[in-house]
């Protein structure tokens, strides 16, 4: 059963995938991440891979209906162990919260 929700914020990661970890990122992303963000309240939106420029390689987007939820996610023991197994395979990570946006969220470190 899926469940409709009104996204009001984006959590925005962003961060390089290391070197000869891709396979692996992706079992982990596509396997354990998504679905257990899923699970906590966080839902994937959108998934970007940056080709060109001085930015991070990837840019990932998930979605929640209110604040409540990405603290309660953000204090959780299982996001800590999910955030933690990720650093596994990136290296530059960031994350941040924003408002919800229709569109691209460009998200610097500035």
């Amino acid at each position: 059963m899926s469940q409709m929700i009104i996204p009001r914020y984006n959590v925005v990661l962003t961060y390089d995938i290391a070197p000869d970890q891709e396979e692996e990122y992706y079992r982990f992303v596509l396997g354990e991440f998504v679905p257990g963000l899923q699970g906590l309240g966080l839902y994937l939106i959108r998934a970007w891979h940056t080709v060109y420029g001085d930015y991070p390689v990837r840019q990932s987007e998930f979605v929640a209906q209110d604040m409540d939820t990405i603290r309660r996610v953000f204090n959780s023991e299982e996001f800590r162990n999910l955030e933690a197994r990720l650093f596994d395979f990136v290296t530059n990570y960031d994350r941040k919260v924003v408002a919800f946006n229709q569109s691209f969220n460009l998200v610097t470190n500035n």
